[in-house]
C-alpha cells in the first residue's frame, strides 16, 4: 500500500512552536493593552458627595421639630409652616455639633450655638450657615449646602 502525504505526520517543529508562541503573546499583549487603556480613559476621581439633595415631604418634620441628618450634616427646623436648614458642622474645626436644649453644641471642642446657629461660647469663630431650602416639582423639600442664606431665612410650605 502506497504511502499518502497525508498519512506522514511530520513532526511539529521548533520555529513553528516559536511562532506559535509569539503570535499568542503578541496577541494577549494587544488585548490587555487595550482593556488598560479603557479602563485608564474613565476618571477614578470622586469629586464628594452632591451639595443639593431631597430629605423628603414636608409632611416628614412636624411643625416644631429640629431633625438632625448627620450624614448629610445639617439640621432641618420646621417652625409652624416655615422650613430651615441649618448646618451642623462646627465652624472652629469641622466636627459635627449635636442638638442641645439651648441650641447646638459641639461635642469635641465645646462651641455652643443658640437655636439660630449663632455662637453663645467656646472658640468657634462664625455662628452656624444656613443653607438654601426649595420645594422640588415632586413635592419634595430639597436642601441646597452650595448655596448658603442669611439667618432667619425659611421656605414657606
Amino acid at each position: 500500500m502506497p504511502v499518502t502525504q497525508k498519512q506522514v505526520e511530520e513532526p511539529v517543529g521548533r520555529r513553528r512552536i516559536l511562532l506559535w508562541l509569539s503570535s499568542v503573546g503578541l496577541f494577549g499583549s494587544a488585548v490587555l493593552s487595550a482593556v488598560s487603556n479603557l479602563v485608564f480613559i474613565k476618571p477614578r476621581a470622586t469629586y464628594g458627595q452632591p451639595t443639593r439633595f431631597s430629605i423628603g415631604k414636608p409632611d416628614d418634620f412636624p411643625s416644631g421639630t429640629r431633625i438632625s441628618l448627620d450624614v448629610k450634616r445639617v439640621c432641618v427646623v420646621r417652625d409652624g409652616n416655615k422650613l430651615a436648614a441649618i448646618s451642623t458642622t462646627c465652624t472652629h474645626l469641622g466636627c459635627i455639633v449635636g442638638i442641645s436644649d439651648t441650641g447646638f453644641a459641639c461635642p469635641c471642642h465645646g462651641s455652643r450655638y443658640d437655636q439660630d446657629g449663632n455662637v453663645t461660647g467656646g472658640p468657634a469663630p462664625k455662628p452656624l450657615p444656613w443653607y438654601k431650602v426649595s420645594l422640588a416639582p415632586n413635592g419634595e423639600v430639597e436642601v441646597d449646602k452650595g448655596i448658603q442664606v442669611p439667618p432667619g431665612t425659611y421656605l414657606n410650605v
